[in-house]
């Protein structure tokens, strides 16, 4: 029996919505992920199944990898049809907001979308929403945006809408939000949920096939170069440190999301509990993947020392400056978090 996370007023609200409204436009954050597109195309089949008039406009475009994706040929690109998708948004009646806790986090995008009158609908799980929405579904301890999406429509009676390409989008989010359930994923009701998606008929080791045994030529080389000369170990911390300048990206012809899952692999050496990515995006400002184990909160790290935020076990952040700064900052992480590091 999987639990009722979502309350019941949430549920009825979210209810109504669904019945008396006509036109939804669905939106996530900048730079999307697996689970950022996921439940975006997952919300918008669920929408499209049950008759509504649904588009989806992210603000920029996602990794290559996630093209195979039921519907991502439907999605409209802020930064690339500025005029088609501020019409899109501005005849919205309802938005759905996935993904995020910030309008801030949707980029150039976030000020057509403040300044929309229609009902606002967050799912996310987050910490610290904003109060800027109308209707906040916000739990922190789910895995995934994904699962949230499901709990919605699962909890709205919704059994018929949740059809074999949703499930396919909702376990491709919360596959990849999980490092394909290597963390934040203990919770029982995660595999309830999974064994929900697999009844619709999902082939989970294809969908993981299709996202992680996806490289590039280019792609592989520029891991092996990242692990074999760009790779720091520093022991007395349990920590380790890749940094990837501008240049050395496309010196290996680095497309979007071809470092997505770096950050991970330094995790996979005994006796490691930190692990840090350091990328020039472009000279002059550095973004910045943090993951961790255990109960070491590299979320804090990210909003102490990254401008960031995230989850205890995988966050993020940016600097606007020199690769040097940033690699300073985090050496002053490892010597203010040395204790809880080596404990």
């Amino acid at each position: 029996m999987i639990e009722n996370l979502i309350s019941e007023q949430n549920v009825d609200a979210v209810g109504k919505i669904m019945k008396n409204a006509d036109r939804f436009v669905v939106v996530a954050h900048k730079n999307p992920d697996g689970d950022a597109v996921g439940s975006s195309l997952a919300m918008y089949r669920y929408l499209r199944n049950i008759g509504k008039d649904v588009k989806v406009v992210l603000p920029n475009a996602f990794p290559a990898f996630l093209n195979w994706m039921p519907g991502a040929d439907e999605i409209l690109f802020y930064d690339a049809d500025k005029d088609t998708c501020d019409n899109v948004i501005a005849s919205a009646d309802v938005l759905v907001c996935l993904d995020f806790n910030v309008f801030s986090r949707t980029g150039d995008m976030a000020s057509q979308l403040l300044a929309s009158t229609a009902t606002k609908v967050l799912v996310d799980h987050h910490l610290q929403p904003s109060a800027e929405f109308d209707i906040l579904i916000s739990h922190p301890e789910a895995c995934s945006t994904c699962e949230l999406v499901f709990r919605v429509v699962n909890a709205l009676g919704a059994c018929d809408a949740m059809d074999f390409e949703f499930a396919q989008c909702v376990y491709t989010g919360m596959m990849t939000d999980t490092g394909a359930f290597a963390y934040a994923s203990t919770r029982k009701d995660v595999y309830l949920i999974i064994a929900e998606l697999l009844d619709k008929g999902i082939d989970k080791d294809w969908i993981y096939r299709k996202v992680f045994y996806n490289f590039s030529v280019t792609k592989m080389r520029l891991w092996g170069y990242a692990m074999y000369d760009k790779l720091k170990v520093y022991n007395k911390y349990n920590a380790a440190l890749i940094t990837l300048s501008h240049g050395e990206l496309m010196r290996f012809y680095a497309s979007k999301g071809d470092t997505e899952g770096l950050v991970n692999q330094p995790l996979q050496i005994k006796g490691l509990r930190f692990s840090c990515f350091l990328r020039e995006e472009s000279p002059g400002k550095v973004n910045v993947s943090l993951r961790s184990v255990d109960d070491f909160p590299c979320n804090s790290v990210a909003a102490e020392f990254f401008n960031g935020g995230g989850h205890k076990n995988a966050s993020g952040g940016e600097i606007y400056g020199t690769m040097e700064m940033a690699v300073e900052r985090f050496r002053q992480a490892l010597q203010k978090y040395k204790a809880e590091l080596t404990e």
